[in-house]
């Protein structure tokens, strides 16, 4: 029934501190309208961002910032991703280690945004690397 994630939601004490962060670290998008979640865009999907006390119904139950703990997907080098957060000046937390990931092996590291979410950028090993776009 389900093949893809479209979005999630990350509740953050700061929009723009959160943007900026992912803009500068990741190159993610920020994309703001009117009357609508801040959004993160990079490829077909998104992290729709609330500022916790301002959420968009419905939302979780517990909206908390620094509950998420994700994976994303890059199609860079592992050491190039953990080169732009040292220059970044992010700390990373545990890697580059092995994981396996819904398409197979991968190499991941991790660290932490502003808010304390736990980001992991992977990038599969293999036949999975050379099929990604």
């Amino acid at each position: 029934m389900i093949f893809a994630i479209d979005h999630f939601v990350l509740t953050v004490r700061s929009i723009e501190e959160t943007c900026r962060f992912y803009q500068r670290v990741l190159g993610l998008e920020c994309v703001c309208e009117p009357g609508r979640p801040t959004a993160l865009k990079f490829g077909d999907q998104k992290i729709n961002v609330h500022e916790i006390g301002h959420e968009f119904e419905p939302k979780a139950a517990v909206p908390t910032p620094g509950a998420g703990d994700f994976c994303l997907i890059t199609v860079f080098p592992i050491d190039e991703v953990q080169r732009r957060l040292k220059d970044c000046g992010v700390k990373i937390e545990l890697g580059p280690v092995e994981r396996t990931g819904a398409q197979g092996q991968m190499m991941s590291i991790y660290f932490r945004d502003p808010d304390g979410n736990l980001v992991e950028v992977s990038r599969y090993i293999g036949e999975q690397a050379a099929a990604s776009p």
